[in-house]
């Protein structure tokens, strides 16, 4: 069901979004700079330990990433129109199994990627609506960085994650566009769009060595 686009997107930055999933550390819960800093290294360090199986590294990330990442925020960005025409009992299951899709598609790719990058933060600039932006790099030996941007909130005085954008395309943006393209062809039904992604995390979970159904 993901395009191509998606999955070069969560391949570019999927060693870096298990970030988004660990919580803050008391002393950068005001500073996102930092924030963001302690999150990639947290994240490089986590790939890169020989102690866990791929089991019990996907389990860490789902984890870390339900408590970290805004996923109702980011779910409705991604349905954008189509969440306010779904029932209550849609809009939970969509978030689930979006959730499911993240932590089965992203951890899946991440894990061989993690050793072979670095990371450096750049600046901070204003969001809308009292956010901020988080400009950094992946550095990659011998090949032009690639910049990202993370798009923060912060809530009850933590920073949590809402969007990342990779060389200029928002995730959430790549999303919607592709989950607006399966409900318009299923009839403009929500329920189509459940039904394919439905498919696809048994299809994940599957595949996921040590795999257990989520």
């Amino acid at each position: 069901m993901l395009s191509r686009r998606l999955m070069i997107l969560a391949t570019l930055a999927g060693s870096l979004f298990l970030a988004a999933a660990r919580p803050a550390h008391a002393e950068d819960s005001g500073n996102p700079k930092q924030f963001v800093s302690n999150l990639a290294d947290d994240a490089i360090t986590l790939m890169t330990s020989s102690g866990l199986n791929d089991a019990q590294r996907n389990d860490q990330f789902r984890k870390l990433f339900v408590g970290s990442v805004d996923l109702p925020v980011v779910g409705k960005l991604v349905l954008a129109r189509y969440w306010r025409i779904a029932t209550p009992q849609q809009q939970q299951e969509f978030l689930k199994l979006f959730e499911d899709m993240l932590v089965l598609t992203w951890s899946n790719r991440f894990k061989d990627a993690a050793g072979n990058v670095t990371f450096h933060v750049v600046d901070v600039r204003p969001d809308v609506d009292q956010g901020v932006l988080v400009d950094s790099q992946i550095l990659r030996e011998k090949q032009q960085p690639i910049p990202l941007i993370w798009r923060l909130r912060q809530t009850d005085g933590n920073w949590h994650i809402i969007d990342l954008i990779v060389e200029g395309t928002s995730m959430v943006f790549t999303y919607r566009e592709e989950y607006a393209s399966v409900i318009t062809q299923n009839g403009g039904k929500v329920e189509g769009l459940l039904n394919a992604m439905r498919r696809k995390v048994a299809q994940l979970s599957q595949s996921r060595p040590g795999a257990a159904a989520p």
